[in-house]
């Protein structure tokens, strides 16, 4: 058998240079599609085709696939292969038009939220790729070592944009960044420099939670995981609304 076409992966790089030959070959790809040569709607050449073409392993393939397909650019059809996807166009609406000093405003985006991150983070523990699961650990390690301070908000939402990205769906991250610092309530609403320690120990037991479902495989408890953090937010800005903050 063609070593190329074989899954044994022991004769090519690990580690970094794993990690290498998937940004080459990731690098590559994209620059023949931004290029015109791989058109909007091409079927891309065939795992095994690619493994021949490139001289690497079907798991460096797949990994760079997985990011092309993590930056929109390829989008899988059934029983069909991994097609080149249409521009990206503009959404209308954008999350400057709400007034994210109010708490109902951030109660009504919270809701929005749990309707998508909960499913973001199922689909996640099905379709993650090893550096995706690395780079949600980074984040993870990041949220907490941010704990309380002004960098907390920007961390917790890089960690919930690389869960979305693990999705191997575009529209999952598109939508994250669409929300941009609006998606995370103590910064819009600024609160973050007042977040008491045991609040931190909770949000990150939470995150914690999460992360471990995903790194597991185990889609149900992702998503039991996801709403639960996104409903313990609700619930906490529901008492401050009450409160009168």
């Amino acid at each position: 058998m063609d070593a190329a076409l074989s899954d044994d992966d022991t004769a090519m790089p690990t580690g970094r240079g794993k990690e290498s030959l998937v940004a080459q070959l990731c690098n590559s790809l994209r620059a023949m599609i931004e290029s015109g040569q791989y058109k909007p709607g091409d079927r891309l050449p065939s795992e095994a085709q690619l493994t021949r073409d490139h001289g690497v392993s079907r798991t460096v393939v797949r990994e760079a696939v997985a990011a092309l397909r993590a930056d929109g650019l390829v989008r899988p059809r059934q029983g069909a292969g991994i097609f080149v996807t249409e521009p990206e166009v503009s959404a209308p609406f954008s999350p400057l038009e709400l007034d994210m000093t109010s708490l109902p405003a951030v109660m009504e985006l919270l809701e929005l939220r749990t309707a998508i991150e909960v499913e973001a983070a199922g689909l996640a523990a099905m379709r993650r790729s090893p550096s995706q699961e690395a780079q949600i650990l980074d984040c993870l390690r990041k949220v907490q070592e941010a704990g309380g301070t002004d960098g907390s908000s920007e961390a917790d939402l890089a960690l919930h944009r690389a869960i979305a990205e693990a999705t191997n769906n575009p529209r999952f991250g598109q939508m994250l960044t669409l929300l941009g610092e609006a998606a995370i309530p103590r910064r819009s609403l600024g609160k973050a420099a007042e977040v008491p320690e045991d609040y931190i120990g909770k949000i990150n037991a939470e995150h914690e939670a999460i992360v471990n479902a995903i790194l597991d495989g185990d889609e149900e408890a992702a998503r039991t995981a996801m709403r639960s953090h996104l409903k313990g937010s609700l619930r906490r800005y529901r008492a401050l609304q009450r409160q009168g903050a």
